[in-house]
């Protein structure tokens, strides 16, 4: 079945708590105030499915740089630091895979949130409270910058802590590759790194956009991945309750006949 069709019977079924977490709220959904829905109808109309990923990182190793270049195909060299959080948004035609990853050619319009976080200490609080609402992570570090790879660890433990799962989809993210002789930490290390936590790595330059829009994608397929999965658990899950229910319906209707 289409993913978007899974979907879509899912939500009929009454599961709304996935459905709020990971689609666009229903025009007739009776769970949505008549105010929120006039806010939200029109942005139902464009897209299908909300995605929420957040960049995180040192100060410095080009989160801002990199996100703006997603959006809007543009370097801008002079950022100032961002302070506390801000985000960016972009229309996205998904195109659904099978199990053995080749394209359906079935489309689901994704409208994607990509979270900018400041990675100054002392705006770190803030940062973790918006852990636990992403469905995917950019881990971000400066490949001429030493000191911003051996964060990454510290960085990693916040996923870990804070995220709304032990194991979230993150994408480990080394940036400035098109710095040859300034670089500082070399691709067999951030391999290694990313061996030990289980994730993808992938090098980008902001500047010259190499892999910038690479990266997205290679978390977007993880994040609908595990959504694919999840809707499948829970309708499962569903299938089984609604069985049981029949066969207890039919105890009591046996019973009702024998008196």
């Amino acid at each position: 079945m289409h993913p978007a069709g899974k979907l879509e019977s899912f939500i009929l079924t009454g599961y709304h708590s996935v459905r709020k977490k990971w689609l666009a709220p229903e025009e007739d959904d009776p769970h949505t105030s008549d105010t929120d829905e006039d806010v939200l109808k029109p942005a139902r109309l464009q897209y299908d499915c909300l995605i929420k990923l957040l960049a995180l990182g040192d100060s410095g190793v080009g989160k801002t740089s990199m996100l703006c270049r997603y959006i809007n195909n543009h370097f801008y060299p002079n950022f100032i630091s961002t302070v506390g959080i801000d985000f960016k948004e972009k229309r996205v035609d998904y195109n659904t895979k099978s199990t053995d990853g080749t394209e359906t050619g079935r489309i689901i319009r994704c409208h994607i949130q990509l979270w900018d976080t400041a990675g100054q200490e002392r705006f770190r609080s803030l940062t973790t409270a918006f852990l636990r609402d992403a469905m995917g992570f950019l881990v971000m570090f400066d490949l001429t910058n030493e000191q911003s790879f051996l964060n990454v660890r510290n960085w990693m433990t916040q996923l870990q802590t804070h995220s709304y799962s032990d194991s979230p989809d993150v994408i480990l993210i080394g940036n400035k590759s098109d710095l040859i002789s300034d670089r500082a930490v070399t691709k067999e290390r951030a391999l290694q790194m990313a061996d030990e936590y289980r994730v993808p790595y992938i090098e980008v330059s902001a500047a010259s956009a190499k892999n910038v829009e690479e990266s997205i994608l290679l978390l977007l397929d993880a994040v609908m991945q595990r959504m694919e999965k999840e809707v499948d658990k829970q309708l499962s899950k569903q299938s089984i309750d609604i069985k049981g229910l029949s066969s207890e319906d039919n105890k009591k209707l046996k019973k009702k006949s024998c008196c």
